[in-house]
C-alpha cells in the first residue's frame, strides 16, 4: 500500500497544501491502489479514463502554483455514490433503467466538493433506488465487504463505505433514508454522519426523511467535509441557516459529567443477531473512561407506532418512483422491492399523511423531553453481522422471522424520523472477526457537539487504526 493513501483526509490536505506531495502524485498512488483492489470488492464504480484524472490533477497543481488553493480537498481524488449526478458521469442510482444515463451537472453537495478542490474520478456503487442496505444490483454487480469480499458492504452507501475502509478514497459521500450512512460504517469499521435535518441541503419544502452526508475514518475528517457540504442555499428552504465554518474548529472537549442513554434492543422489540448487543455494550467502558456515564433507558413512546409511522413516510417518498411503475413495461425491470413500496404508497389517503406528520411531531416531542434528561442516546447501528452478498436480505435475525425486506434495519429508524444527527462509529468486532458499530445520536442541530464526542471516543478506541481490512496487507485482528 503506498504511503499516500495510508494517510488521513486532514495529514493529505495539509501535504497538499504545503506541496510536501503533488495533486499528480496524489491522484496516481490511488488509481494504482483502487486498479489493485477495487476487483476484488466493486465498491469504486462508473470510473473515468485515469487520463481525464491525471489532467485535473495537472491543473490542480498549477492552481497552487499559482497561489489557488480551492479549498480542503484540493486534488482530492473523489467518488460519488451513484443516486447522486456528478456532471459527465454516470447517473445510474443502481438501476437498469438508468444504465446509459450520464449526468448533465452536479448535485449541490457535488458541486461544493469541486469548488473545495475535489476531483471527481467515478461513482460509488449503490443498491438500485438505494433500497435495502445490501449493495447489488444489475448494473454494477455486487459490492463486497472490505473485511471479507464474499460479505455485504452494506448499504445504501455500501460502495462508499468498503472503499473508504480499504483506503481508495480519502473521504466520500452518502445519503441516509433508513441507515445508509450509518449500517454501511458499521459493516466496514468506518464512520458515517447522519446531520441534522437541513444541515446539508436539498431541494424542496417537504422535511422527508433521506439527508446527505459525510463518511470518513476519522471524525475530524469528518468534521472538515460536513464543513465543505454544510451551509444554506437558496434552493434549500428547509436548510439550516448556519454555514460550515464551525467544523473547521478543534474538537478537543472535556466529556465529565456526561450522561448518555443507551436503548440497545428497546426492552426486546428489535430482532438482533447474537452477539450484536455485546459488542456495542462493549463500547460503553469507552464513554466512561471519558467520564460519561451510561444508562439504559428508553424514550417515552411506542416502538410499534414509530415503526408503523417511518414505513408511511418511507411509502410517501418512494411514489417518486410511480411513473416507472405505472408502465408496465419499466415496473417489470424494477427492483421488486421497489414495485413493494410504490403499491404500499398508492392506497395512501390523506388522511393517512396527517396521521403520520402528527406522529413524527409527537415522537420528536418526546425525544425533546428525553434530552432534557440525557445529553445523547447510544444505540445499535445494525441489528446483524455482516451475511453473504448473495443473500439479499436476512429473512430471520435472532430466530425471528422479518416482516419487510428492511425491518432487520429497524435500529436506525427512529432516529430517521426524528431529523436528529447520528454519527455511526465502530464498536468491535464478533469472535469471528466481523466489525459491527454504535449509533450516536445528539439533539437537533448539536452536530458539532455530535463529532466532538465521536473524536474523544474515537481517541480511546482506536478501531479504525487498530484493525484495518487484511486486504490492506496490514495485521487485523478481531474480539470485542
Amino acid at each position: 500500500m503506498h504511503e499516500i493513501v495510508s494517510w488521513d483526509a486532514a495529514d493529505l490536505s495539509r501535504a497538499v497544501a504545503g506541496r510536501q506531495v503533488s495533486c499528480v502524485e496524489v491522484m496516481e498512488a490511488y488509481l494504482e491502489h483502487i486498479e489493485r483492489l477495487n476487483p476484488r470488492v466493486e465498491a469504486i464504480v462508473g470510473l473515468q479514463d485515469p487520463e481525464l484524472s491525471l489532467r485535473e490533477a495537472r491543473r490542480r497543481d498549477e492552481q497552487l502554483r499559482r497561489g489557488e488553493r480551492l479549498g480542503w480537498m484540493h486534488g482530492f481524488p473523489h467518488a460519488v455514490k451513484d443516486l447522486a449526478a456528478a456532471e459527465g458521469l454516470p447517473w445510474t442510482e443502481g438501476s437498469p433503467l438508468y444504465a446509459g444515463r450520464v449526468a448533465a451537472q452536479d448535485d449541490l453537495f457535488v458541486k461544493r466538493l469541486k469548488d473545495a478542490g475535489a476531483v471527481v474520478i467515478g461513482k460509488t456503487n449503490t443498491p438500485e433506488f438505494g433500497l435495502g442496505s445490501q449493495t447489488y444490483n444489475h448494473v454494477w454487480g455486487t459490492t463486497g465487504n472490505a473485511y471479507d469480499p464474499a460479505l455485504t458492504a452494506g448499504g445504501s452507501s455500501g460502495g462508499a463505505a468498503s472503499a473508504l475502509a480499504l483506503r481508495m478514497l480519502p473521504v466520500a459521500d452518502g445519503s441516509d433514508y433508513m441507515g445508509s450512512l450509518r449500517n454501511p460504517a458499521a459493516f466496514n469499521n468506518v464512520l458515517g454522519m447522519r446531520p441534522s435535518r437541513g444541515r446539508v441541503p436539498t431541494p424542496g419544502f417537504t422535511a422527508q426523511l433521506g439527508v446527505v452526508g459525510p463518511m470518513a475514518r476519522t471524525a475530524a475528517d469528518l468534521a472538515w467535509l460536513l464543513s465543505v457540504m454544510a451551509g444554506p442555499d437558496e434552493s434549500a428552504p428547509a436548510s439550516l441557516s448556519e454555514g460550515g465554518e464551525r467544523f473547521r474548529e478543534s474538537l478537543d472537549r472535556d466529556f465529565r459529567g456526561t450522561r448518555i442513554a443507551w436503548v440497545g434492543d428497546w426492552g426486546g422489540h428489535l430482532a438482533t443477531e447474537p452477539g450484536v448487543l455485546e459488542v456495542c455494550r462493549s463500547s460503553f467502558a469507552a464513554f466512561e473512561a471519558l467520564g460519561c456515564e451510561v444508562v439504559e433507558v428508553l424514550p417515552d413512546f411506542s416502538p410499534d407506532e414509530l415503526w408503523r409511522t417511518f414505513l408511511t413516510w418511507r411509502w410517501w417518498a418512494n411514489l417518486e418512483r410511480h411513473p416507472l411503475y405505472a408502465d408496465p413495461g419499466t415496473r417489470e425491470r424494477m427492483k421488486p422491492e421497489a414495485v413493494w413500496e410504490v403499491e404500499h404508497g398508492i392506497p395512501l389517503s390523506a388522511l393517512d399523511l396527517t396521521a403520520a406528520a402528527e406522529s413524527r411531531d409527537r415522537w420528536y416531542a418526546a425525544l425533546t423531553d428525553f434530552f432534557a434528561s440525557y445529553d445523547f442516546v447510544l444505540a445499535p447501528s445494525a441489528q446483524v453481522f455482516p451475511f453473504d452478498a448473495a443473500t439479499h436480505w436476512p429473512e430471520r435475525v435472532g430466530g425471528r422471522a422479518m416482516d419487510t425486506y428492511h425491518r432487520w434495519m429497524e435500529t436506525v429508524a427512529p432516529w430517521s424520523l426524528g431529523g436528529l444527527p447520528v454519527i455511526g462509529m465502530p464498536a468491535g468486532f464478533s469472535e469471528g472477526g466481523l466489525p459491527t458499530g454504535v449509533q450516536l445520536v445528539g439533539r437537533h442541530g448539536a452536530d458539532f457537539g455530535l463529532l466532538q464526542l465521536a473524536h474523544a471516543y474515537e481517541r480511546v478506541t482506536g478501531w479504525v487504526e487498530r484493525v484495518p481490512p487484511p486486504l490492506l496487507g496490514r495485521p487485523a485482528g478481531a474480539g470485542g
